[in-house]
């Protein structure tokens, strides 16, 4: 699967892609990640992401991929200052990480989303 300009929501519950302008019900992390074409730092972001996504998060989450070369004017609306930079808009309050993601303890730590795989597992028994 390629990463382009967007991604639906990926459910490990098998929950119904919501719109972007829909929330699923229940916790949603919602994520950018800005890139300028397709660098190798670019696909080394978009990777480890992917990665990131797939053994860390169980919860909801959707996953927009934005490319500046595209639409460079959203780099000044959205505030970013590097790429590739992750952002976290939801659950509030936001969060950025700047980098290829290649750190991956770091970016589980700064999305807080530590043990979000063993809270979900406690909870349903």
């Amino acid at each position: 699967m390629k990463f382009l300009e967007k991604v639906p929501v990926k459910s490990k519950t098998n929950a119904k892609a919501a719109s972007p302008l829909e929330s699923p019900p229940g916790k949603i992390i919602d994520l950018r990640l800005y890139i300028a074409g397709q660098t190798p730092r670019s696909q080394a972001a978009i990777s480890n992401l992917k990665r990131i996504c797939a053994e860390h998060m169980e919860e909801q989450y959707r996953v927009e991929v934005i490319d500046l070369v595209k639409n460079p004017a959203l780099a000044r609306d959205h505030q970013i200052l590097a790429i590739p930079t992750l952002v976290r808009s939801l659950p509030v309050p936001i969060r950025k990480i700047i980098g290829d993601l290649s750190d991956t303890e770091r970016v589980v730590v700064g999305l807080d989303i530590r043990g979000t795989k063993r809270r979900a597992k406690a909870a349903r028994g």
